[in-house]
């Protein structure tokens, strides 16, 4: 049990954490701030908090668990602002889809208390953002990637994988770098070819008619375009080196199709299709059969 979470940041991801923290028994008071006054008051409205506060610092007071629920562009300033009232006991997490990035951040804004901060990605999310959308339920079977470094103290390692767990999540530890590799391929990336896709087909002359076509496939596969723009475009822009050698090897791997398309050789095309058909029902199977144990 904590006496008091922090929260930085009221929109789905943190308003999503105070809702299953407060309805699991984990906290007994919740204070929040954003950057946006309304945002913080519609937050208070619908029980997601229960104290607005003026700034980020003032939402640490007293707490002991916090939650930095911020774009990663903005993790350093926001530590740096909460800094003077981090201490020793205070378990400290962020939610962002990168890591590496969040942990040099937290080394130069935390410096002396940076033992007390625990790198965490939930698995989760929605297309939509914002605080009407928190739901109490969005970290119950998920998994949350914490990424602890050499100065992450041992004992909020251990607060950490108990709390997400408490809350109905799989917890696994990666390196930081690892994290960002393998989320580079399985979330960047597709996120990425989204947004490309929807806007090259947008942007041909008969764009509209095409879309007014669109049936399951395209619905299936374009839905992660409409996630929030700024969050994406800061991870985008903060994995860039692990994602641009992910993009090299989709062109890589493009380029044999359009090779095979344009020779007309239907055996090697089928093979391709059927190696990754293979691929994807062999992943559903290992998902489902994880699911099941869980």
């Amino acid at each position: 049990m904590f006496e008091q979470l922090g929260l930085i940041g009221c929109g789905l991801m943190g308003g999503s954490f105070a809702l299953a923290c407060k309805r699991a028994g984990l906290v007994k008071r919740v204070v929040g701030y954003s950057k946006s006054p309304s945002t913080t008051e519609r937050a208070r409205q619908l029980g997601v908090i229960d104290v607005e506060a003026p700034s980020a610092l003032l939402a640490v007071s007293g707490a002991d668990l916090v939650l930095v629920a911020v774009p990663v562009a903005a993790t350093e300033a926001t530590l740096k602002a909460i800094k003077p009232l981090v201490t020793r006991d205070t378990l400290v997490m962020d939610v962002g889809s990168t890591k590496r990035d969040v942990v040099d951040a937290s080394r130069r804004a935390l410096r002396d208390q940076v033992g007390s901060f625990v790198p965490a990605h939930p698995i989760t999310g929605r297309e939509v953002a914002g605080v009407e959308h928190a739901d109490s339920d969005l970290y119950r079977g998920c998994k949350v990637i914490l990424t602890p470094f050499e100065r992450t103290y041992t004992t909020h390692i251990s607060r950490a994988d108990d709390l997400w767990r408490a809350l109905g999540a799989e917890v696994l530890q990666m390196s930081p770098e690892s994290h960002d590799a393998a989320f580079a391929a399985v979330s960047h990336l597709p996120h990425l070819i989204a947004f490309a896709y929807v806007n090259a087909v947008a942007s041909q002359t008969d764009g509209s008619d095409y879309l007014a076509l669109a049936g399951p496939g395209f619905r299936d596969f374009s839905r992660i375009a409409a996630s929030d723009p700024k969050v994406w475009r800061d991870i985008l822009l903060s994995n860039r080196e692990e994602l641009l050698t992910q993009t090299r090897m989709f062109q890589r791997a493009l380029a044999t199709f359009e090779q095979l398309i344009d020779q007309g050789n239907g055996d090697a095309l089928e093979g391709l299709i059927d190696l990754a058909s293979n691929t994807r029902g062999g992943w559903t199977m290992a998902t489902r059969q994880r699911n099941q144990r869980s």
